[in-house]
């Protein structure tokens, strides 16, 4: 794939497409540094950039991640306009139309890798964990929510207070969306084909770090 030469912003250097799918993990987790540390580069967000972007797009990346207010993607990864395609949903579910988006994003933009990132603190994921503890009073479109994400979560979760085991869920719930999507016969194929990487990852919401999961 022939590297695409963007125009340099104030304060950026010129940024090519990743040429590798360690390429563009490695931007994720440089972009996640800075945005930790407080130095933030804020690129590709120019009336400039905007304009170039008006033909068309090709983000490096596809991000699956909660709606949570919290955990905006492009910020926590200090990306700007064009780089990232990302699907946000409570509790970052796999459903129908979170598979069409993605089965989009892969299919037709060709980004070369998928991260489905939770976040520590997932309402969505504490409320499928008191619903397994017991009945709870919700409006049915929360329900078949927590519905989606208890299936992912062990009945014996590790650690010792209930903050750990909701730690411990938020990360069980994100490979549970891997699981799911590694099994669509779609996924499978662009897989194996080493078209498409997948990663989980979680967002720490007191430090602002994303932590990529092991396999």
């Amino acid at each position: 794939m022939a590297t695409t030469v963007i125009a340099a912003e104030p304060d950026s250097a010129t940024i090519g497409f990743p040429q590798s799918v360690d390429e563009a993990v490695s931007r994720l987790k440089a972009g996640n540094q800075r945005f930790v540390a407080g130095k933030t580069r804020h690129a590709h967000e120019s009336a400039e950039w905007r304009k170039q972007l008006v033909g068309g797009q090709k983000p490096f990346a596809t991000i699956l991640g909660c709606s949570d207010s919290r955990v905006p993607v492009e910020l926590v990864f200090d990306q700007g306009l064009g780089d990232l395609f990302v699907v946000r949903v409570a509790g970052n579910v796999i459903a129908t139309d979170v598979i069409g988006s993605l089965g989009y994003a892969v299919a037709h933009l060709a980004t070369p890798l998928v991260v489905v990132m939770g976040h520590e603190g997932c309402g969505a994921v504490t409320a499928a964990l008191a619903a397994m503890r017991g009945p709870t009073e919700e409006p049915p479109g929360i329900k078949a929510l927590v519905e989606l994400i208890e299936p992912g979560i062990p009945k014996d979760l590790p650690g010792r207070t209930t903050a750990e085991q909701i730690s411990a869920a938020v990360e069980a719930n994100v490979r549970w969306s891997m699981k799911q999507l590694a099994q669509l016969p779609e996924a499978k194929k662009v897989v194996a084909e080493k078209r498409v990487t997948m990663l989980g990852a979680v967002y720490d919401l007191a430090t602002g770090r994303v932590r990529f999961l092991a396999d």
